[in-house]
């Protein structure tokens, strides 16, 4: 990571109760929804690659205040719960980049092989504390596939809180699927999110061939 100049006692957000507010879109996810089923891939891992990349394009998103100082991220990793099939256990994992692969596909199977890893007890899952969090290169994933929702809250742990949390739904009969973000209106203004969604968009309509 590295400083970067940007005025906090200035930045009208700094000090309101929170800065945290949300923003929710619907993704067209048609033609990688077809390919994971087609080749027999996780649409779970899939769309968080895909998400994963878009975040990473923002520069914005991936900025905190460590010790009250503004920094940027080099790259955010991905945190996220996972399941066994039976739902009896819950534990979450941390995930490297797609970039740090030679394709989204080796990186999903590194995913998978991962997740089965932590949910049979082979690794230990990702277990740090919901307040440290903010200090390290990580955005949190959550995914919701039983419900078509078209908005969502989260929980704030701080009022300072910084991190970016995406939470994504069901994909229902128009192949369309809501995508929502939370973010620090301190950095982050509906411009950035906007560029978000528009590079989610084509992460999703990329060929994965």
């Amino acid at each position: 990571m590295k400083e970067i100049k940007f005025n906090l006692d200035e930045n009208p957000f700094t000090d309101i109760l929170s800065a945290r507010y949300c923003m929710s879109a619907r993704i067209n996810v048609e033609k990688l929804w077809n390919y994971t089923h087609e080749n027999d891939k996780s649409f779970f891992i899939m769309s968080l690659g895909c998400l994963m990349n878009a975040l990473n394009k923002v520069a914005q998103l991936k900025r905190r205040i460590i010790e009250g100082k503004a920094y940027e991220f080099d790259y955010l990793e991905g945190v996220s719960p996972i399941m066994d099939e039976d739902n009896e256990i819950y534990k979450e994992m941390r995930v490297k980049t797609p970039q740090c692969f030679d394709s989204i596909l080796e990186w999903h199977d590194y995913v998978k092989e991962l997740s089965r890893d932590i949910l049979n007890g082979k690794k230990e899952g990702f277990a740090l504390d919901m307040f440290k969090r903010d200090f390290e290169n990580i955005a949190n994933f959550s995914c919701i596939p039983w419900v078509d929702f078209e908005s969502i809250t989260n929980c704030v742990v701080t009022s300072n809180q910084i991190q970016p949390l995406i939470t994504w739904g069901r994909v229902n009969d128009n192949y369309e699927m809501t995508v929502s973000i939370t973010v620090s209106h301190i950095f982050v203004n509906g411009r950035e999110l906007g560029y978000f969604f528009e590079y989610l968009q084509k992460e999703f309509d990329k060929s994965f061939e």
